[in-house]
């Protein structure tokens, strides 16, 4: 990978204040030993994780508190420095790192579980929490988080809040819009706004967080969430299954759905290609081979018998019917949990096997079902021989696909080729050019193709009045007003 930098883009920076000696005192005074200026230290966080995009901050601040961060926002405000907010920096559209010198602040101290009731499963907690040690916390409580993704083990539930993330369990859990329940959130002039509410039900007024919740921090920093959490599945099991089409794949998903029905909690696709780059990068080993498809279903209940019983009963219909050719099965406990992080290996590495195939061109895309592998096929015949692979996978449960573009190097011409052909065919068939991952610095300017001008205007009048001088994430998520 190679990062690209703002000037690529043609991009000016705007006339936000340059940090001053000054402005260095001011915040070694407010926080001493969490103020980062080396700049070797800095450089991990002036790129993204696909190391695609680069900044140059020249200064990273780590707050505690909620009232650090407000201290620092009102700061920035009157002297009119931009900030850019910073999670786990797992983000796929370049909207976590800087684009010229914004000040990054870091909620990675920020990491304090505040409450967790075990009647209500309703977790409080700040927002640099990683996923994963939440998840750990919670499975000792007898709960899981809503939310599941491969970058489960360094992303930040504030960041997971900001992106509105999606991830491997949104089919049987829903969105993080209608599990999170509150937020406490600072805004850009550093006014703390408190609405960590811990009610399943509140109907008074505007549901602020709403704003919030995937504005990938343009219009406020995320300081702590409450999250309902369900209970842990007591049987897991997992199914990976080869299929000759995709026709085929969607017919196993409509038999899925219908004879699994509430036990479903994950319908994973992937193509050939994704798992050749697996086995060949990562030496992962695929337990079925010589399919063109793959799927990977996971069911998630409260009795083991009855769930096996509902899994046999649909793998048998699938294999006799001709759906599925092959496949292999984890159904008990022991089993399960080695099994369990193979196959969901094979499918939650693909990411990193593609950053090892050369420079990556990543596509997150909401497609009408039967239309999903069209895009792939297309993108195929339109570049030929100039990408070295087109591969698609993602949650075919949610519509939701992920196409991936390599080729040795960064090439503009071959960009010129994907976009915006990605944008338009998606955009005629009805979907979004962004599922999961948000618009970020990559894909603001292509937001007209999911989104008409009028609504484009209303958020860009949210933004200004929330943070009217722009000094939020700058460069990200929307088209510029001015």
């Amino acid at each position: 990978q190679v990062a690209l930098t703002s000037e690529r883009y043609g991009l000016r920076r705007l006339p936000f204040a340059q940090l001053s000696s000054g402005d260095l005192a001011f915040f070694q005074r407010l926080m001493p030993g969490r103020v980062i200026t080396d700049p070797e230290e800095l450089e991990l966080f002036n790129v993204d994780w696909l190391k695609s995009v680069r900044g140059c901050s020249k200064l990273m601040l780590k707050p505690q508190t909620t009232a650090e961060v407000s201290q620092v926002l009102r700061y920035c405000y009157e002297r009119n420095l931009a900030v850019n907010p910073q999670g786990g920096n797992t983000g796929l559209v370049g909207g976590s790192v800087p684009v010229f010198d914004e000040i990054i602040l870091s909620t990675a101290l920020m990491n304090r579980i505040i409450s967790f009731d075990k009647v209500s499963g309703i977790l409080v907690c700040q927002a640099g929490c990683i996923l994963e040690k939440l998840n750990e916390y919670l499975e000792q409580q007898g709960f899981i988080v809503p939310l599941d993704l491969g970058a489960k083990g360094s992303c930040h539930i504030g960041g997971n809040v900001a992106t509105n993330a999606g991830g491997l369990r949104l089919l049987r859990y829903g969105s993080l819009r209608g599990t999170v329940l509150g937020l406490e959130v600072v805004l850009a002039d550093g006014s703390a706004v408190d609405c960590l509410a811990s009610l399943r039900k509140d109907n008074t007024g505007y549901d602020l967080k709403q704003l919030f919740i995937g504005s990938e921090g343009t219009l406020g920093v995320i300081t702590a969430v409450s999250i309902l959490c369900p209970q842990k599945p007591k049987a897991v099991n997992l199914a990976f299954l080869g299929c000759q089409s995709f026709a085929k794949v969607l017919e196993t998903f409509t038999t899925c759905r219908a004879m699994l029905g509430e036990i479903l909690s994950a319908y994973e696709f992937m193509d050939e290609k994704c798992m050749e780059l697996v086995e060949k990068h990562l030496k992962l080993s695929n337990p079925v081979t010589g399919s063109p498809f793959y799927v990977l279903i996971e069911t998630s209940g409260s009795n083991s018998t009855h769930d096996e019983e509902k899994l046999n009963n649909f793998l048998e219909k699938s294999m006799t019917s001709g759906l599925v050719t092959d496949g292999t099965v984890a159904t008990d406990d022991k089993k399960i949990k080695a099994c369990n992080l193979m196959l969901w290996s094979l499918r939650e590495r693909i990411t990193e096997a593609l950053t090892h195939d050369g420079y990556v061109y990543k596509y997150d895309l909401s497609l009408p079902v039967a239309k999903l592998y069209e895009l792939v096929t297309d993108m195929r015949a339109r570049l030929g021989q100039s990408a070295k692979n087109v591969v698609g996978y993602g949650h075919l449960g949610d519509g939701n696909l992920h196409l991936n573009i390599t080729a040795e190097s960064y090439s503009h011409s071959l960009l010129d080729a994907i976009e915006p052909f990605v944008y338009e065919w998606t955009a005629r068939h009805s979907g979004s050019i962004s599922a999961e991952h948000g618009l970020g610095f990559k894909k603001k300017e292509f937001i007209r193709y999911s989104k008409p001008s009028e609504a484009i205007h209303l958020m860009q009048r949210f933004k200004a009045m929330l943070d009217p001088k722009g000094i939020l994430n700058p460069y990200k998520m929307l088209p510029s007003s001015r």
